[in-house]
């Protein structure tokens, strides 16, 4: 149909595995430039990527052929290889899910 404009805002949040706080300060915005990239590389605009230690927001223009958890789902898994191949999260202590139940 000729002249049909979209514009759809989304706020996506997550938290980081077991709401640890891993996110440090010193490296959180190479990272969050990382995920923004990730959004940009799929057609949709990314506004704003920012959070704190334990999770993470995003404000996306979604482009109308994606489905939110469709391009979630990919950079997540994209932006969380990026993080573990740069070692970033090397000092981190990892409890097992299950010692922390009681």
């Amino acid at each position: 149909m000729a002249n049909t404009y979209h514009q759809m805002y989304v706020q996506t949040v997550f938290a980081v595995k077991y709401r640890d706080a891993v996110l440090e300060k010193k490296w959180r915005g190479t990272f969050f430039g990382v995920m923004g990239n990730l959004i940009n590389e799929k057609g949709c605009k990314n506004i704003i990527v920012t959070g704190v230690e334990d999770h993470v927001h995003c404000f996306i223009g979604l482009k109308p052929t994606w489905a939110v958890s469709d391009l979630m789902k990919i950079v997540k898994a994209k932006s969380s290889k990026w993080l573990n191949e740069t070692n970033y999260l090397v000092s981190v202590h990892k409890v097992p899910f299950t010692a922390l139940r009681h």
